[in-house]
């Protein structure tokens, strides 16, 4: 990979996909954390079915905090692996509150001390909900930058600082969002879709079928 060529790459994906943008639905910072952490392991499909219920029952940090955790089960059952997810939300809430003063915080470290956050959905948050640069990895985009060259790795960590070398800080949100789109609508990980790849003749995976 070089900076010539993931530049060709990042624009022909921008083209391709004009109108991307996040699928999660949200309209706070405290929205987009639950969120984040209920999208593990399941679809934003998935997620964005029970979150309605679940923001008109605990608005805010400071509602969720105090939730009983089967009413909380029982809202979010749908997406999987519920009863951890519960106690990650929970618990996540009472951190804002207890260590936070209630305000989420807007950097990686703190982030990451929060339960049910790590360095995937710190990224995230910090990217779509502060504005600050940050590229989170998922299956998705390990697949995608291996199969594009930028990496030859599954470790998340060493694909984000392969990706974050070649491209631009400014593209870091809008490439992650433009490489899970890619991911999903294109470039799947069973029969890639490659003789409609915008990106088709810059790739470099050997695996390519039409």
């Amino acid at each position: 990979m070089t900076r010539q060529l993931s530049g060709k790459i990042i624009k022909a994906l921008i083209k391709h996909y004009p109108d991307v943008k996040p699928d999660l639905k949200y309209g706070n910072l405290y929205q987009l954390s639950v969120a984040v952490v209920l999208s593990a392991q399941t679809t934003d499909k998935q997620v964005n079915a029970v979150t309605g219920e679940l923001f008109r029952a605990y608005p805010d940090f400071n509602c969720l905090a105090q939730a009983r955790l089967a009413d909380v089960r029982r809202i979010i059952r749908s997406t999987g692996f519920y009863r951890n997810k519960a106690k990650n939300i929970v618990d996540m809430a009472r951190g804002v509150m207890e260590q936070f003063g209630g305000k989420l915080p807007d950097t990686r470290a703190e982030l990451v001390t929060l339960p049910g956050i790590g360095r995937k959905s710190a990224n995230v948050i910090l990217s779509m909900g502060f504005g600050i640069p940050a590229l989170a990895v998922d299956t998705h985009i390990i697949r995608i930058a291996n199969r594009l060259a930028y990496a030859d790795s599954r470790d998340p960590l060493a694909v984000e600082r392969e990706l974050t070398g070649f491209i631009p800080e400014r593209l870091w949100t809008h490439a992650h969002l433009l490489l899970i789109r890619h991911g999903r609508a294109t470039c799947r990980a069973r029969r890639p879709l490659c003789g409609g790849c915008p990106v088709n003749g810059l790739c470099a995976s050997p695996d390519k079928t039409s």
